[in-house]
């Protein structure tokens, strides 16, 4: 024992500092004595000196305290905004806010955020630090990036929820710069997958903003499921408790002190307020990498409710909706046996016109085979349909069976096993590969939002932000419409209509009818690859859809019933029917023949962006602004499948011709292939560095084709099971596909080349097209697998 060491009293006695203690520990409040008890039972003896040390200074007493009216007053000025310009305040000075609110007669924004307190006092709003947030943040996002990487595809969707909450609780207490500094510092990371969302965020300024804006009264009402395995789980909780787990390179000693308290205390509390956790029991290995995105998100509000839920705390998931709604008949259309015997009959008399031997083999392409474990619709299942076929009927079925015959056979699978780099690559892309034919618009001065191509490949059209259709055609053709001078009585028969067209024509021919920018078109598909199109339809921002002739050159009927812009439209497989998508969250079913709808289809959160039918034409998918895609069932009007997995707005739809799978795709920059049975994601395929617009199967489903905003077109195999791709070497992609002319001294392709590079691509994707500067906005398969695309040319700005 030292000197300066007293020794222990021998007679039991308490010595002054000790008594002092006592005296404090009987005087604090019963909180306090119970967290002296845990820390004194846990052995956190510098946490309890410290607490002990702040209850004889009679600090704690402060934490409680009681605000002023006039305190609450000044504080709560950040939520007056000028009505003249809602960015600014208009209260700066803060000695005359008392005065200036009383002349104000208490403002509204106010009003409604005295009333809307609720559980969160008043002095939670007067001493939270701003600063709490950015460290709370800045240390989640090292501890997930510092974590193995077996862990890191569960850990990082956990970033994106938080990031929303705390901006927009920095934005609902007045912190504005702090907001702003915290947005610019940490929202890069999180664009590329939540671009849209962040710009959002963005345009919150003030706290009236958050009161008024659905998005963000959307994220504090309701909670995001986050989907984790039991082992993850556990190290989140130990280092949102004890500040331990994975540290980023070069954190030194971790994330220790009080700053760092404070920063994971700001996260626990998002955390237990606005998270819920789905729990797997499945070990984090045994999970695609991908898989844990796909039941993440605001999923209460997305999923429909069953009619037999069992819990109304259960945690929601798509694949217990989908699956209370059975079995889908996904097989295709039945042909009436009359339609089938005439087909094989002039399938017969042409083979013994022309002579050909190998024509006798047309009749196996008229019967597909059937696909195992699909089950096909009935005659009773389909729409109504016209009682008798026409001879248009018969020409579309006929060249469905010599379409089949001469199709091209494209095998992705071919270059699976091939060194791409030797010899024989060439001809193991030229099995694999589709021709592609781009036709690309010029001097397009506010751009060409839709481009479409008809069934038979004679006509192509394009939709204009000034309001109007311009036609095409695309075997050199003049188009000539009907006269404006017809008298009925000369029409004798069918003959006697091609006297009476116009004596003069152009090769294109534009359509005005329009009052605002046409977003989409659609051909009619009554003559498949026969005939040419008779009618076109049309969507606009004026809330209408349009039905065009293309006899006599003319708009004829004008479809209204949507409240807002009509962002897409597209016929049935086999015509009189259409489908419309819209702003105002609808997707809406007519029929040529009726002006007003037969069926919505609302269900959707955000505006319905994109529609496509099923082949058999019993289905309707759906593409929405909320992240997920929706299978409804035409005739009910009810949904039968969702689809959640994609971390952004959808723009584009795909079925397979088989019926099988569906593809989509958005501004996440993903496609996801879905198979439609189960409403399971089979695979995600990444690769694009900007949005995707297009979509395309080949005709035996095994390759998808893709047009995006990044200027490329890209070709995927269908069939193989993706996953990460082999990292570049040296910027060198050997799936890109160059162009010819292109010169190896042309900076502008090499720097396009080098981005192309960086992505992050996947296995499955077969080869890159780039462009010069043509964002993709038409991809389209015919039934010989040839890739037609569209775009317009963005001319480079002058310098």
């Amino acid at each position: 024992m030292s000197a300066t060491t007293p020794a222990a009293s021998s007679s039991g006695g308490v010595s002054p500092a000790n008594a002092s203690t006592q005296d404090a520990i009987q005087n604090a409040n019963p909180t306090d004595r119970l967290v002296l008890e845990y820390l004194r039972a846990r052995g956190h003896k510098k946490a309890e000196a410290s607490l002990l040390e702040a209850i004889e200074n009679g600090t704690t007493e402060d934490i409680g305290k009681t605000v002023s009216s006039d305190e609450l007053a000044k504080s709560l000025a950040v939520y007056a905004q000028k009505p003249s310009r809602p960015g600014e305040n208009v209260l700066k000075d803060n000695a005359s806010v008392l005065q200036e609110l009383a002349t104000m007669g208490n403002p509204p924004s106010i009003q409604n955020l005295l009333a809307s307190l609720g559980t969160v006092g008043a002095e939670e709003i007067l001493s939270v630090d701003p600063t709490d947030k950015q460290e709370g943040f800045r240390e989640l996002e090292s501890w997930v990036e510092g974590s193995l990487d077996m862990y890191k595809p569960e850990f990082r969707p956990i970033l994106y929820p938080i990031f929303c909450h705390f901006y927009i609780d920095l934005i609902r207490k007045g912190f504005k710069e702090a907001a702003l500094q915290f947005f610019s510092t940490f929202a890069p990371s999180l664009t590329p997958n939540h671009n849209s969302t962040l710009h959002h965020l963005s345009t919150l300024l003030l706290p009236s903003h958050v009161q008024n804006d659905p998005s963000a009264q959307h994220f504090l009402d309701e909670k995001y499921i986050i989907r984790m395995s039991r082992s993850g789980f556990s190290l989140l909780v130990g280092w949102l408790t004890e500040g331990v787990g994975g540290e980023a390179l070069g954190a030194g000693e971790g994330f220790s002190g009080e700053t760092g308290k404070r920063g994971r205390a700001s996260v626990m509390r998002v955390v237990n307020n606005h998270l819920r956790f789905d729990v797997t029991a499945a070990s984090t290995t045994a999970v695609s990498p991908n898989a844990w995105e796909e039941s993440t998100g605001l999923l209460s509000s997305l999923i429909p409710k069953p009619t037999h839920a069992t819990s109304m705390s259960a945690i929601p998931a798509p694949s217990t909706f989908n699956a209370s709604k059975g079995d889908l008949k996904l097989g295709p259309p039945p042909i009436p046996e009359d339609l089938h015997a005439e087909r094989e009959r002039v399938l017969r008399e042409q083979a013994m016109l022309d002579r050909d031997p190998n024509a006798q083999y047309d009749i196996h392409f008229s019967r597909p085979p059937a696909v195992p474990g699909v089950v096909s619709p009935t005659e009773g299942d389909m729409l109504p349909y016209p009682p008798s076929f026409k001879i248009i009927d018969v020409q579309r079925e006929v060249e469905k069976v010599r379409d089949a015959r001469k199709r091209i056979r494209l095998e992705p699978s071919a270059l699976s096993s091939v060194d791409l780099n030797s010899a024989q690559s060439g001809a193991a892309r030229a099995r694999a590969l589709p021709s592609i034919c781009a036709y690309t618009l010029h001097d397009v001065g506010e751009g060409a939002p839709c481009c479409i191509f008809s069934p038979d490949i004679t006509l192509m059209a394009a939709g204009f932000s000034e309001s109007y259709i311009r036609l095409w055609s695309l075997k050199g053709e003049k188009l000539k419409g009907l006269r404006n001078d017809i008298c009925p009585d000369s029409v004798k028969d069918s003959g006697s209509i091609s006297n009476l067209r116009e004596k003069e024509g152009a090769m294109t021919r534009k359509l005005i009818g329009h009052s605002g920018p046409v977003y989409s078109l659609s051909f009619d598909p009554l003559g498949g690859s026969a005939v040419p199109p008779r009618y076109l339809l049309s969507s606009s921002a004026d809330a209408t859809a349009r039905l065009w002739s293309l006899d006599t050159m003319t708009n004829i009927v004008a479809y209204r019933g949507h409240q807002n812009p009509v962002w897409d439209v597209q016929w049935s497989p086999m015509g009189i029917y259409f489908a419309t998508a819209s702003r105002d969250r609808t997707a809406r079913l007519w029929s040529t023949d009726r002006t007003s709808c037969l069926r919505i289809y609302a269900g959707h959160l955000s505006d319905v962006d994109c529609v496509r039918f099923h082949p058999n034409s019993l289905y309707l998918a759906t593409g929405s602004s909320d992240w997920t895609a929706r299978l409804w069932d035409v005739q009910r009007g009810t949904c039968v499948r969702v689809f959640i997995g994609h971390q952004g707005t959808l723009s584009t739809l795909a079925i397979s011709p088989d019926g099988r799978y569906l593809a989509s795709a958005g501004e996440d920059l993903a496609i996801n292939l879905w198979d439609i049975g189960s409403g399971k994601r089979i695979k995600k395929m990444t690769g694009h560095s900007a949005s995707v617009y297009s979509l395309a199967f080949s005709a035996e489903s095994s390759m998808l084709v893709s047009g995006g905003a990044d200027w490329t077109v890209r070709c995927w195999d269908v069939k193989s099971s993706g996953g990460p791709g082999q990292p570049r070497e040296n910027g060198a992609d050997e799936n890109t596909v160059p162009r010819s002319g292109d010169e190896e001294g042309n900076e502008t392709y090499a720097i396009r080349l080098i981005s192309l590079h960086r992505c992050n691509c996947s296995s499955d994707l077969l080869a890159t097209f780039p462009t010069k500067r043509t964002p993709i906005t038409q991809v389209h398969f015919t039934p010989r697998n040839l890739c037609l695309v569209a775009g317009n040319y963005i001319a480079p700005e002058s310098r």
